[in-house]
């Protein structure tokens, strides 16, 4: 095989995963990245002893064997089970929508009457299929759970009224007729012990492998087309083309964290507060991640703000709507036209909401395209 020299612009887990995938095929790989440091928005810092998410909670979660076995060649990980829990005015719940949620709300105990009283609720919408999030949501769980525990949470979320989202953002929304606390329903679940930058420290530790970081690609855009061979790049897909065909839309976060003096704040990872005046959807307290882990007398919290992105914002989430998801579209026929030794992936190349799960699972199918095997 002839051996290339490839650029991978952002240093998060999908460029990662290429350039460790490449390095160990025999490639020279040069990997920038625009922030000061690798592994994206995934990357942990330790504070006061304590791993901290710098970038909101990530906890990895797969049903897929293959990928579980890959992730776990570059950290070992602890037993983590994420069950958040909802503060609506002072009111808690346990996520997801389960049986403790519903004995709370309604003071039922058996499934069967959980069942009713949700189906009572749902009537509301006369059989109707939902066209929005708002009955989406009511034909999950019934009007007081949507209420309390989803209307302002998604609106702070998403930036739009619930009425103006797209049913299927809720769809992965689990419910569950049981007193289970697991938010996820999959095989695999885990946080890696000593946090995840270690992961992209692993991958990237390759002699083939070169890593600049605080690089921009747009300040040398024509030089690196024109000296590497192939280019992976995992920025926005419309800034890669100066936004020619027009803006996609993102939401944005800011991050606000805080080292307290005391042991313990709020006794759970993830709190999301679901009430609308409240102007946080979240706040982790990242020692809970690895059971207590840090120094004594010390807990690190942060509180998640989402907002607007706006050029200059550091963009977390498409908007995959239909008018978003036809300029995307667009912007893949122009790639294809004038872009061909651009490989465009992560959640911003391919403009999908990813899982870290699912980044590794395009990453390596990008791969074993990318090589033919």
């Amino acid at each position: 095989m002839t051996k290339s020299k490839y650029l991978v612009v952002g240093a998060g887990l999908f460029g990662a995963t290429f350039a460790h995938e490449a390095a160990k095929r025999g490639h020279e790989v040069h990997v920038i990245e625009k922030r000061d440091h690798i592994a994206g928005n995934i990357y942990t810092k330790k504070i006061a002893g304590i791993n901290v998410h710098q970038y909101g909670a990530h906890i990895f979660h797969t049903s897929n064997k293959r990928i579980w076995e890959y992730v776990n060649q570059f950290a070992e990980f602890n037993r983590y089970t994420n069950a958040p829990i909802a503060n609506y005015n002072g009111e808690i719940y346990n996520m997801p929508f389960n049986m403790n949620t519903f004995n709370k709300l309604w003071g039922v105990v058996t499934p069967k009457e959980a069942q009713a009283k949700i189906e009572e609720q749902r009537a509301v919408l006369k059989g109707k299929t939902p066209e929005n999030l708002e009955e989406q949501a009511i034909s999950l769980v019934g009007t007081d759970i949507y209420q309390k525990l989803v209307k302002g949470y998604t609106e702070k979320q998403w930036g739009r009224k619930a009425t103006e989202l797209p049913p299927f953002i809720i769809k992965r929304l689990p419910v569950r007729f049981t007193y289970d606390n697991n938010y996820f329903n999959d095989t695999y679940q885990g946080i890696p012990i000593g946090g995840y930058t270690q992961i992209v420290e692993k991958m990237l530790a390759d002699d083939k492998i070169s890593v600049e970081t605080g690089v921009d690609f747009f300040d040398k855009r024509d030089e690196y087309l024109r000296d590497y061979d192939r280019i992976v790049f995992t920025g926005m897909i419309d800034q890669f083309f100066d936004y020619r065909l027009g803006e996609l839309e993102y939401r944005s976060l800011r991050f606000e964290t805080e080292v307290l003096d005391e042991d313990n704040h709020q006794g759970n990872a993830v709190v999301n507060y679901t009430d609308a005046e409240t102007p946080y959807t979240r706040i982790i307290e990242h020692k809970h991640f690895e059971f207590g882990a840090g120094d004594e007398g010390k807990t690190v919290i942060t509180r998640e703000y989402p907002h607007d992105w706006q050029r200059g914002d550091e963009p977390y989430y498409p908007v995959n709507d239909d008018k978003n998801n036809a300029l995307y579209k667009q912007y893949q026929e122009l790639a294809a036209k004038e872009a061909g030794n651009v490989i465009f992936g992560g959640r911003l190349g391919q403009y999908r909401y990813y899982n870290m799960d699912q980044v590794l699972a395009a990453a390596l199918e990008t791969v074993a395209q990318e090589f033919g095997e």
